[in-house]
């Protein structure tokens, strides 16, 4: 009895520890958003904000899992209400691979990746996608207006930035996998829910999402969420 207590306590132990360490990403995920928006003509192009279909945050990724490849970033995919207005509940992501050789500077390094199309919202939702060969990917442009892209980035599924050591710049991310991470979404909703599941359910974020869909909301509402414009007498 005092062995099953013991190992009883270990287990929920380890559950309370995991759902911290979730409920942390979540937070450095808003606080990344949230500091990039922040900066002033050095953020994301609100106009792709509003025309993104999903976001993806992987906060403090590790430089050394570049160059050696295998597990090296976890963070969180949220994507549009069907309806258009608002942001979905946040489904968990790991980014595993790469080829060798593969660097970002700096000890650490935060990712942020918009998904511009239906098709790579799609690909995106599947259970393991490998960015660059089932969608293409382009480094995003910097700034609150996106008049400097270039072809390549118009036609891109993805658009990716890093910021690492206070730079934030344009990533051209390929070759690395994204699956979805379905122990954390355990941690977060109770079961392993698929990432599908999460973003096309009415599903509740976590209180620990609450201040990176407020941040997503505030910053990339559509036109036609936002209501008639007053007119003027």
């Amino acid at each position: 009895m005092k062995r099953f207590l013991l190992c009883l306590l270990a287990a929920s132990t380890l559950l309370s520890a995991k759902d911290s360490e979730t409920a942390r990403r979540l937070q450095e995920s808003a606080a990344v958003f949230e500091e990039v928006m922040a900066a002033p003509d050095k953020g994301i192009p609100q106009d792709l904000l509003e025309k993104a279909h999903c976001v993806v945050i992987v906060p403090g990724l590790k430089t050394a899992a570049f160059v050696f490849g295998g597990k090296y970033g976890k963070g969180f995919l949220l994507c549009r209400k069907r309806s258009g207005a608002g942001w979905s509940a946040p489904a968990a992501v790991r980014i595993e691979g790469g080829s060798v050789g593969f660097q970002i500077g700096g000890s650490e390094t935060d990712l942020i990746m918009l998904v511009m199309s239906e098709r790579g919202a799609s690909k995106l939702l599947s259970s393991k996608f490998t960015l660059g060969a089932e969608g293409s990917v382009a480094a995003g442009p910097v700034g609150r207006t996106a008049t400097a892209q270039t072809d390549a980035q118009m036609k891109a599924d993805i658009l990716s930035w890093s910021r690492s050591q206070g730079l934030f710049a344009g990533l051209a991310l390929e070759g690395a996998t994204l699956r979805q991470d379905l122990d954390d979404n355990k941690t977060m909703y109770g079961k392993k829910l698929e990432n599908r599941q999460i973003v096309n359910s009415r599903i509740r974020p976590p209180e620990a999402a609450a201040k990176l869909v407020a941040l997503l909301n505030k910053h990339s509402m559509r036109e036609q969420a936002r209501g008639p414009t007053p007119s003027k007498r």
